[in-house]
């Protein structure tokens, strides 16, 4: 058995959506297709991927080094010791040939699309959802029958009122959700606490609510607007300052009791392990968001959750940023406490299989081989055109 094929390409993701630090009127994706010659139904098994929103499509790197690697690699190479499937882990191996240590920038992000890829193709050639492979490789034959999902929003938008605000959150409560987030730090604290205030208002309680400053703030702004968010007792308090800038996070735990939660833009289980050594991140309220799509795949994923339990903290610490397909199904196979959602913005990436609602803030899992892509409509409309046959 070998991969055939890699097809790949860029798909807007535009909106006039803002955060603290970025608008994403330009934001682009990368989508591919790993073709194999393993066939079931009388068509070849694809695999697809792509990466989380945040951070822009990767073709350079796709073309000029990733995609080359896998192709180049001897089929026999990269065949697990069934003889019977493709073995990620040495492709992952394949992939990071002659790449040097640190740098963790966009080349994860580059590496994680095909890891997505060849985890759906793995799991489609055994005729499995993934999740239930990776529970039974991985965890036992655990899994989860439904995972935890909150509702991510709450952006800055040209003439976003209170009310404007406050109709976006009741959808997310109609749909089912019990969590909401929202954006901080675009406008002033002032402002931004009124914000929270008529989303609480709506929802019923603080702890029902969590804000997202995405990195915006020094370490004075960061205090100041955790003293003004103790009373609340929200969800959570994310993202405060500089990913990297772990003895600001550090700090920020001396002046915050509530939850915090950070590690979306932190992309390597080193980078990782710096946090929880240095970052005064706390295992019994703050929580772990490490997006495998951003991150070099989940080949480095569970590298992640390893050296997590070497520290003491349980994989339920762990709520995926991205609001996509794969971290769910990581979520319920290896037991992580849930999984971010867009239900909302970034389609049609966001969001989970059709027909499945979110039933008081969970989501069951789909019956579908591989990662599920087929079962999202307006995404498999987008993806199947990557493969000719399709």
């Amino acid at each position: 058995m070998k991969i055939v094929a890699i097809h790949e390409t860029v798909v807007p993701i535009s909106s006039a959506i803002r955060n603290a630090y970025i608008d994403f009127s330009k934001m682009t994706t990368s989508v591919v297709a790993l073709v194999t010659d393993v066939i079931r139904g009388g068509r070849p098994v694809v695999g697809y991927g792509f990466n989380s929103n945040g951070r822009y499509a990767q073709s350079g790197l796709l073309r000029e080094r990733f995609i080359p690697r896998v192709m180049d690699a001897d089929p026999d190479s990269v065949i697990d010791d069934t003889g019977t499937n493709l073995d990620p882990h040495k492709l992952w191996a394949h992939m990071m040939a002659n790449e040097k240590p640190g740098g963790h920038g966009e080349r994860s992000v580059a590496v994680g699309v095909l890891d997505m890829a060849i985890w759906d193709a793995v799991a489609k050639i055994e005729d499995k959802p993934l999740y239930r492979l990776l529970a039974e490789r991985y965890n036992g034959g655990q899994a989860d029958e439904r995972v935890f999902v909150y509702a991510a929003g709450g952006y800055y938008y040209p003439g976003k009122n209170l009310k404007a605000l406050q109709d976006e959150m009741k959808r997310y409560l109609d749909l089912g959700y019990t969590v909401v987030k929202m954006k901080i730090g675009g406008e002033s604290l002032a402002d931004d606490l009124r914000r929270i205030e008529a989303v609480i208002e709506l929802v019923g309680e603080g702890s029902r609510v969590a804000v997202d400053a995405n990195g915006r703030f020094d370490l004075d702004t960061s205090i100041r607007y955790a003293r003004a968010l103790a009373p609340y007792r929200l969800f959570w308090y994310e993202e405060a300052g500089d990913p990297l800038d772990f003895e600001l996070q550090s700090e920020l735990a001396r002046h915050y009791e509530a939850a915090m939660a950070t590690g979306e833009n932190l992309f390597s289980m080193q980078d990782a392990r710096n946090l929880i050594r240095y970052g005064g991140m706390r295992r019994d309220r703050d929580w772990l968001q490490f997006d495998c799509a951003l991150s070099y795949g989940l080949v480095e994923y569970m590298r992640t959750l390893a050296m997590l339990k070497e520290h003491g903290w349980s994989a339920r610490r762990c709520i995926p940023h991205g609001g996509h397909q794969l971290s769910l199904n990581i979520a319920a196979g290896l037991g992580l406490g849930g999984n971010e959602s867009y239900p909302g913005v970034f389609q049609p990436f966001g969001g989970f299989a059709d027909g499945i609602p979110v039933e008081n803030g969970y989501v069951r899992m789909p019956d579908v081989p591989g990662v599920g892509f087929e079962a999202k409509s307006d995404l498999w409309k987008v993806m199947s055109r990557l493969a000719s046959f399709e």
